[in-house]
């Protein structure tokens, strides 16, 4: 549907569908799962990112997990659709139980390098930038942090 609304439009809606999708996750309480992608440029600094909608913070790549969806190709879908990235080769890192507004949420993790620069999509991201990682910036959302902590404990990062 994001492509049959103008960008802008799009954009200006994110925050209501946000917000309601929170508050429908925090009456329902029903289990969720997602994916998010540590994205590596050659020299090993981290891909983040600000979306349009949510805090305003910096985060990962990634998105929710449809039904039936297999996780590594969600995450190479929402890594194209946010950022214009093909992804060639993606490693599982393992995943992680969290609540996620409200409800509890298995979020699958994986690590990624690529050589290309991000094309934020306008419409979910609107920023995306490398940063070593060693010096990422703030604020860096809560669940982003735990993510980054994880891929740094595996060892899948450079450095």
């Amino acid at each position: 549907m994001s492509g049959f609304l103008p960008a802008p439009l799009h954009r200006a809606l994110m925050p209501l569908a946000h917000a309601l999708r929170h508050y429908w996750r925090r009456w329902r309480k029903a289990p969720i799962a997602g994916v998010s992608v540590i994205i590596t440029n050659l020299s090993g600094d981290v891909l983040l990112l600000k979306h349009s909608y949510g805090p305003d913070v910096w985060g990962l790549p990634g998105g929710g997990l449809g039904q039936g969806e297999d996780p590594r190709e969600a995450a190479r879908r929402e890594v194209r659709e946010e950022l214009g990235i093909e992804l060639v080769r993606i490693e599982p890192i393992g995943t992680l139980e969290e609540v996620l507004s409200g409800s509890p949420h298995i979020a699958h993790l994986f690590a990624a390098t690529c050589d290309c620069q991000p094309r934020p999509d306008g419409r979910e991201v609107v920023m995306a930038r490398f940063f070593p990682s060693h010096s990422l910036p703030e604020p860096l959302g809560r669940h982003t942090r735990a993510r980054i902590a994880a891929w740094k404990a595996r060892g899948t990062q450079k450095g």
